[in-house]
Parts: structure tokens; C-alpha cells; sequence
């Protein structure tokens, strides 16, 4: 039976999960994935701008223990952003989990390097209004990434604090009163009707009986009730397109055509890789104002644990390493930000892969416009990859097919 939009599920709950590079959306996705009703069926869309998929296979790799994981369909659309160009990418990854999974929650995570605004302007369209029924949207931000000049000035950063309706703060802890209230200050002044959330404050269950207590839910339950709440956002951007003169609104294809589609070089996908390219595969890249680069290896492939830590580290200027690796240690799922670094162990895997970010930095900010990327990029450019490819295969202690 062929699909159209009648038969297609309609008014299927969505939340948005955004945040800067780094800022810890891993984490919240995982705790609402964990609030999941048993007999329930939820899809989670991660776009990444790397084209080898490392988020997918980090949150499955968490959700490996729970015995309800299979009613959790996970989709990867990686090599650029959804919301950049074109909708096409978007549109073919919502149809195809829509219909594949027939979910009765979806939950969207785009890019770090992502502008909010331009997803949210997408999903504000007509054909959408039927087909999603839009939640509040989340944003998680860095305490540690925020006490940082290079951060909080860039346009960037303070993007997805603006189109939030929800703010969960993480690793704030070290920040003293005057740095808390000035954090409190700057988010009022991009978005003063935004709900906070602060992680830690809430992280253990409250004593109901002590008259400390300001509140009775704990972070959980708190984060969990924004997955009913409507977003106050995406109502405005809407209101906003209504009234709009002369708007020429993008023409959507019939879900039909798009299932018919092969997909887009921006929704390929590592199975796609894995059809073309014999293991092991690297690729590199020029993204905006980085440089991505990203290995797929053989899972017989043994790496030193420590070596690969070391050398990892010592990549120039990186600004997030991703990966689920074999090792001397066994599997390792790796998560590394300049305020983070996160080894924990993982289940065994159809390969190794691992994923680093190499960010451009002017006098120890973060480059914001084109002429300073232009300006700064040649010398990440001119990484040997080469050279990478050779110090990473030293790190193979045993190789046995």
C-alpha cells in the first residue's frame, strides 16, 4: 500500500534537544529515554555534522541494558546540518521514522553547531503542524563552557539559549555567587520568559520532610514534564509566519516521492559507508569554522588504551572527541570535551569508531565570521591526515580477524 498523508500518524508529540558543542545533550536524551513507558514506541533523530555516526552508537550503547530498547528506534542523519540548505534531509528522516516505527513520541537532537532558529522555522511549517505536535524546546548548557569569554560572546552560543523554552543547566558547581548571578543576568537578557532547570541542585531526591526542601521533584521528573508542555516558541515563530506579507513558503513533497528517493549525500548513513568503502575508512572535512575528521575501523582492531587517550589529547585544537573503540581495556565508549573526559565501558560492537572535532580559535576566542575563518583554517587544513592515519595504526596492539 502506497504511503501518503492520510495514512501517515498525525499530531505525534516532539521535543527538540539543543545545545552548543559539548554541552551535555547525551546525558538529558538519556534520561528522558529512561522515563519511556514499557509498552510505548519512541524514536530519537540525531543529526551530526561528522559522517560517521558516533552519537547513534553511544545512546545505543546506553540503552544496551534496557530491556525495553527495542521500542526506542534511533536515526542518524550525519554530514551537515538538517536545518542548513535544504529540507530534504529533514524531510526524508521524519517520513522514514514515522513510518517505519509508527512512534508515539519523537525526539530531535541537531548539530551543536546549529542554529536552533532555522530548525524550529522548519518544523513551524503547515505540513508539520499536522503531522507533529511540537513540545517544549530543550536546551542544555554548560555552567563550564559559559564561564569562558570565547563562549558566551559568540552569536552561536547564545543562539540556543534565545529559542529555548527550557534551559537545563549542567557543571556549574564551581561557579561562585557573583559568577551565578551574572550567568542568571545574561540569560535573562537573551530570553527572559525561559524555564531553568539547575542539574545539580536537583540531582538527588528530596527529603520532603526537611524544611530546607523548595521544591519537591528531583531533576528527573522536573525534565520529564517538559515532554508535555507546548512550546511557547515554535507557537511564536508560527504567529510570526502567519503574518508575514508576500511569504513564499518552501513546496513539500508528497511522502511518497520522498520514500521513493535514494537518500541525499547529507542523509548517508555508516551503513552507506560500509557498502562502498572496505574498513578500515577515514574521512575528513571543512565545516563552517572546523575541521571533522573521522575513522571506522575493523572491531578486531585492539587499540592501547592509554596510547589512544594520549594521542587523542594531543590533537591540534580539538574541540570534541567522540568514539566506541576496542582497547587494551575493552570497549570503550569516549566522550571527551575541553571541560570533560569521559571513558566508560561499553558492549562489544560491529566496529570501532571514533570522531574528532578540530575547532579554529583567534587569540584564544572562538572565530566567528567569515574573514577569521578564512584567515585561520589553512593551518588545520594542512593537518597530515596521513600522519594520523599511521600514529593511530601503531596504537593496534592485536589484529586477529
Amino acid at each position: 500500500m502506497a504511503l501518503t498523508t492520510s495514512t501517515m500518524i498525525q499530531n505525534i508529540p516532539c521535543t527538540l534537544v539543543t545545545g552548543f558543542l559539548g554541552a551535555g545533550k547525551t546525558t538529558v536524551i538519556n534520561q528522558l529515554l529512561s522515563s519511556k513507558p514499557t509498552d510505548e514506541r519512541w524514536a530519537l533523530l540525531i543529526n551530526e555534522f561528522g559522517r560517521i555516526g558516533i552519537d547513534g552508537a553511544l545512546l545505543a550503547s546506553a540503552q544496551d541494558e534496557n530491556a525495553d530498547a527495542g521500542n526506542i528506534a534511533i536515526r542518524e542523519v550525519s554530514g551537515g546540518c538538517i536545518c542548513c540548505t535544504s529540507q530534504l534531509p529533514l524531510q526524508i528522516a521524519i517520513t522514514r521514522l514515522l513510518s517505519d516505527h509508527r512512534p508515539q513520541r519523537l525526539i530531535i537532537e541537531p548539530t551543536g553547531l546549529a542554529h536552533p532558529r532555522e530548525l524550529i522555522q522548519q518544523l513551524s511549517a503547515p505540513h508539520w503542524q499536522t503531522a507533529l505536535n511540537m513540545q517544549a524546546v530543550i536546551t542544555v548548557l554548560s555552567g563550564v563552557q559559559w564561564q569562558q569569554q570565547k563562549y558566551r560572546s559568540h552569536d552561536g552560543f547564545q543562539a540556543h539559549v534565545r529559542d529555548a523554552d527550557v534551559l537545563v543547566i549542567n557543571r556549574y558547581t564551581q561557579l561562585d555567587a557573583d559568577e551565578l548571578k551574572a550567568l542568571q543576568e545574561w540569560i535573562a537578557m537573551l530570553n527572559a520568559e525561559v524555564a531553568v532547570i539547575w542539574t545539580e541542585s536537583l540531582s538527588r531526591t528530596e527529603d520532603n520532610s526537611s524544611n530546607n526542601t523548595t521544591t519537591l521533584n528531583t531533576p528527573s521528573s522536573t525534565l520529564i514534564a517538559q515532554l508535555t508542555k507546548p512550546s511557547h516558541t515554535i507557537s511564536q515563530q508560527r504567529a510570526t509566519d502567519k503574518t508575514k506579507p508576500n511569504q513564499i513558503r518552501t513546496s513539500l513533497k508528497p511522502f511518497t516521492s520522498l520514500m521513493s528517493n535514494r537518500a541525499t549525500e547529507n542523509d548517508q548513513s555508516l551503513e552507506d559507508i560500509e557498502a562502498d568503502t572496505d574498513l578500515p575508512y577515514r574521512y575528513h572535512e571543512q565545516q563552517q569554522d572546523v575541521l571533522l575528521g573521522g575513522w571506522c575501523l575493523p572491531a578486531h582492531y585492539v587499540f592501547n588504551a592509554d596510547g589512544l587517550q594520549e594521542w587523542l589529547l594531543r590533537l591540534p585544537n580539538w574541540q570534541r572527541i567522540k568514539g566506541l573503540v576496542n582497547t587494551s581495556d575493552g570497549w570503550l565508549k569516549i566522550n571527551f570535551t575541553p571541560d570533560s573526559l569521559t571513558i566508560t565501558t561499553a558492549s562489544a560492537q560491529i566496529d570501532s569508531r571514533l570522531e574528532v572535532i578540530l575547532q579554529s580559535v583567534i587569540d584564544n576566542g572562538v572565530v566567528s565570521n567569515k574573514a577569521e575563518v578564512e584567515n585561520t583554517l589553512p593551518s588545520l587544513s594542512s593537518l597530515d591526515w596521513q600522519a594520523c592515519d599511521n600514529e593511530l595504526m601503531a596504537l593496534v596492539i592485536e589484529d586477529t580477524p
